[in-house]
């Protein structure tokens, strides 16, 4: 079982798109971690390792356009694979829900990128869902009760 610390989503230039925190750190720990993963990802050649150490935990990332999606996961419970994996699977149900996602979806609807990572994740950090169908139903459901709930507003 895979169990994340943290997903960073930062833009090329990085700036934060998303952060979702699974492990407790003080705001003193949040921001050095974001600072130097920050750092030390954006500096990585395209062809180096997407798996690298950092302090206690390893940090695995992949970068889809101008993104990269970070994960810091314990070493020794931990699958590196499968945590790409789960950036993967992320990925495509974000493109399969934006049709075609782009940096632009993520910024303006940053909370549909949460819900559907809210899906997949649960808030200890272990995978809860891998079926891009059910997550997307899951989502169009949502989608339905805010614009019915929009609807009731509108008219009242």
């Amino acid at each position: 079982m895979s169990r994340i610390r943290y997903l960073l989503l930062l833009s090329k230039q990085g700036k934060i798109r998303l952060i979702r925190w699974y492990h407790p750190y003080d705001q003193k720990e949040k921001s050095l971690i974001i600072r130097e993963v920050t750092a030390t990802t954006l500096s990585r050649k395209p062809k180096m390792c997407n798996i690298l150490e950092y302090q206690d935990h390893k940090i695995v990332y992949k970068r889809y356009a101008s993104l990269f999606f970070i994960c810091g996961i314990t070493p020794e419970e931990d699958n590196e694979l499968l945590t790409l994996e789960i950036i993967h699977r992320f990925v495509e149900t974000m493109d399969r829900y934006f049709g075609n996602v782009c940096e632009l979806d993520i910024i303006f609807n940053f909370t549909v990128a949460y819900h559907i990572l809210d899906e997949m994740i649960m808030c200890d950090g272990s995978f809860a869902e891998s079926s891009k169908a059910d997550i997307l139903r899951n989502m169009a459901t949502m989608d339905s009760i805010e614009s019915h709930d929009n609807l009731d507003r509108v008219l009242s």
